[in-house]
């Protein structure tokens, strides 16, 4: 230390540089006040300044942190230097000082010792008491839950006992025959009005009853393998027979004198017990079922003479007569707000449960899709009757709860619609198959009949693909719940149209069938044939944008905007498929009728024959070939077919692209011709020209004579101006056609080659 209080004082200097910083300044990265948190951790703190410090720099300024910090506690030490050596003589008799303070310590911790241990004593004794309190609450609630269970099944066997009726003979299916006779027999308004009494009184009881046998559930619940419990289960058991015998007769009664209050006491005690499927199947029984069985006979000699076998719409009119006669009343009961009734479903488990079981019964046969006129009709008439029930419902709680039903599930099940769609989907399929099968194409004559076809279109085929479109969406066909399938099956319709002329095409193209069954009929088809195609197609273009698809969004109308713009594209969209086709069948169109003409184009080389070696002068006219090159082109357009199937503008694009291939094949042959005619004259002159020298005769030739490959150019040129003239009296303009111009400039004499001119 003396050291450090002899050191001397580092020299005085400046704590700015010449720019006004302090020259022991850190930079900015660098924060002093980092070291001081508690949580600082210095790996953590070199790990996230090197991201953006070189390390050279960091372990500077760090050393650097490090020599201020030293300096700052020697000038502190140096500062108190004093205080700091006396240190050391103030620290005397210590250890006395820490003897006197331990003695007081230990005492007060023998007595927080004491005191815990009498707390633990006291928490124990009061944890123990609350427990015995805690069980013996528990027991006497259950006393009190046996002692109340006792009471209700003593109280709910006295209540049976005071029934106004005898209830053994009810369990027994014993009723009253003195009761019934005078029943059928009639009675008087005052006995009348007394049994009426007697119903609703006992209805009244029987309600009483099973709320009482609703709280007797409550406690068996909470109080079950109890030996009290097990000892009075028999009584239970008696008492919940004679409860539900007793509750049927009841209700049995107020529904054969339709008592409306003896109904409505009886559904609240089913209602209470938690037993409404008793009720739906005692109303289903009783009520329902002798009136399903009554228009659905369990056995043919039940029929009634004349009854259209599986046919389920006039059944389902007299079931809803009938509901509406004698079940109304109790939906209306059952529906009425405010009672606690709604949770019946006599709909379902009652009135469509029955008639499922009377036609599964009676007329299994309409079922099954295997006949689908018949099953489509079941089906919408079956649509129909759910939507009639469905009237009955008061609310959309109703009609949901209605559907969910097991009883209404069990009835969709037995539609198998699947299978209707996929015998729908075999006939019209099949059908179109069938009709593009055919080896050739069939066109219509007068004495078809085809169902849709107003003399529009032209092919048994394209027939075959409209009516199996309008198929889809007749009414005796389509089923809405299908309704995507068959669109989708309307599309694969137009794709397999579609694939049928591009198969035939691509065929006729080859030259050969190869592997594309159903394509003979274009390698044998004439530019006719195709007028045909032309026009079916264009038909079923205008079709399929207009009539067919508003029938299909009318059909759809109850689907979303969205999505009938989706379908309305994808309809659209198989037009156009079959619409981009056009372009190709004029191709093959114009590629067959230019067959012919080529054929006349051979004729050239008989230019040659003509001139080559010969003295014949220059030609005048042009040669006999040149009328019949455009005359199948003529006779195609001017055909009854072309210009009663083939729209202006068509008819326009076949003759210009014709007129442009014919030429253009005109144009390579008489180029060809040309160009071997001045090859083969070159070389003869050659030969001519030595054969003179040899022999001594004058080189000399004379350039006056027109030479063969000067009349052949001059036949062509004859020739090609009268081609120009057959296509400008179709209505070509020849020099618009390059090949022609081109042509032209190499048969042409010098002086007319620029400007073409017939």
């Amino acid at each position: 230390m003396a050291d450090l209080q002899s050191s001397p004082h580092p020299p005085h200097r400046s704590t700015a540089d010449f720019f006004g910083d302090p020259i022991g300044a850190h930079p900015q990265w660098f924060k002093q006040s980092s070291f001081l948190q508690p949580e600082f951790d210095s790996e953590a703190y070199i790990a996230d300044l090197r991201t953006f410090v070189p390390f050279d720099t960091l372990r500077s300024e760090l050393r650097s942190h490090l020599d201020s910090l030293k300096h700052e506690l020697v000038e502190l030490i140096n500062r108190d230097y004093a205080d700091f050596v006396s240190l050391s003589t103030k620290l005397v008799d210590v250890d006395a000082a820490v003897v006197r303070m331990r003695a007081p310590l230990a005492e007060i911790r023998e007595k927080i010792a004491a005191f815990r241990a009498a707390v633990e004593g006291s928490l124990l004794a009061l944890q123990s008491g609350l427990r015995q309190r805690a069980e013996a609450a528990a027991a006497r609630e259950m006393l009190e839950l046996l002692l109340d269970t006792f009471h209700v099944v003593s109280k709910v066997e006295k209540l049976i006992n005071e029934l106004p009726s005898v209830p053994a003979d009810w369990l027994n299916g014993v009723v009253n025959s003195v009761g019934k006779d005078q029943i059928n027999n009639g009675i008087s308004l005052h006995q009348g009005e007394n049994e009426a009494n007697l119903r609703e009184t006992q209805s009244m009881l029987l309600e009483r009853i099973a709320s009482e046998m609703n709280r007797l559930k409550f406690y068996i619940t909470h109080a079950k393998d109890l030996p009290f419990i097990e000892n009075m289960e028999k009584r239970i058991q008696n008492a919940s027979l004679l409860l539900d015998a007793s509750l049927r007769h009841c209700f049995v009664a107020g529904l054969e004198h339709r008592d409306a209050n003896t109904i409505y006491n009886c559904l609240r005690a089913y209602a209470a017990i938690d037993n409404t499927q008793s009720a739906e199947e005692i109303f289903g029984s009783s009520v329902v079922a002798p009136l399903i069985h009554k228009v659905i006979p369990q056995s043919l000699s039940g029929m009634v003479s004349g009854a259209p076998g599986d046919e389920l719409e006039e059944d389902y009119k007299q079931i809803e007569q009938y509901i509406e006669r004698d079940c109304k009343f109790l939906l209306e009961i059952s529906s009425t707000e405010n009672s606690g009734l709604h949770v019946f479903s006599f709909l379902a488990n009652s009135i469509l449960k029955e008639v499922l079981s009377a036609i599964q019964k009676g007329k299994p046969g309409a079922f099954s899709p295997g006949r689908p006129t018949e099953f489509l009709r079941n089906y919408k008439s079956s649509l129909q009757f759910l939507a009639h029930l469905e009237g009955y419902c008061h609310s959309r709680y109703a009609v949901a709860k209605f559907r969910a039903e097991a009883a209404y599930v069990e009835f969709m099940k037995q539609w198998n619609v699947g299978v209707y769609f996929l015998l729908r989907f075999q006939e019209i399929a099949g059908a179109l198959d069938s009709a593009l099968a055919g080896a050739s194409l069939v066109p219509i004559t007068l004495s078809d009949s085809y169902s849709g076809n107003s003399q529009d279109l032209t092919l048994k085929q394209s027939v075959t693909l409209l009516d199996c479109l309008r198929s889809c969406w007749r009414e005796d066909v389509l089923i809405l719940s299908c309704s995507d399938k068959f669109l989708r099956l309307s599309l694969q319709l137009l794709s397999r149209y579609s694939n049928w002329l591009l198969a035939g095409l691509t065929a006729r193209k080859a030259g050969n069938v190869g592997e594309n069954t159903g394509s003979e009929w274009a390698i044998s088809a004439r530019a006719d044939d195709f007028v045909y195609i032309i026009h079916d197609i264009n038909c079923l273009v205008a079709e399929i944008g207009s009539d067919f698809l508003e029938h299909v969004t009318q059909q759809l109308s109850s689907c979303s905007a969205e999505v009938l713009d989706l379908i309305k594209q994808s309809i659209l969209q198989g037009g156009q498929s079959l619409k981009d086709l056009v372009p190709q069948v004029m191709k093959q169109i114009i590629e067959t009728i230019v067959e012919k003409p080529v054929e006349d184009l051979r004729q050239l080389k008989g230019i040659t024959a003509t001139y080559r070696m010969t003295n014949k002068p220059l030609p005048v006219r042009h040669s006999p070939y040149v009328s019949g090159v455009l005359r199948p082109l003529k006779a195609f357009l001017d055909g009854e077919k072309a210009a009663t199937y083939l729209a202006k503008e068509i008819r326009h694009e076949i003759l210009q692209g014709a007129a442009f291939e014919i030429t253009g094949r005109y144009h390579e042959l008489a180029v060809d011709l040309v160009n071997m005619t001045r090859k083969t004259e070159t070389s003869l002159q050659r030969i001519r020209q030595g054969a003179q020298r040899r022999a001594g005769a004058s080189s000399d030739v004379s350039d006056h004579n027109v030479s063969d490959t000067d009349k052949i150019c001059m036949q062509l040129f004859l020739d090609i101006q009268e081609y120009g003239r057959n296509l400008s009296a179709l209505g070509v303009d020849a020099a618009k056609i390059p090949a022609y111009v081109s042509l032209w400039q190499c048969v042409a004499p010098t002086d007319r080659q620029q400007a073409v001119s017939f």
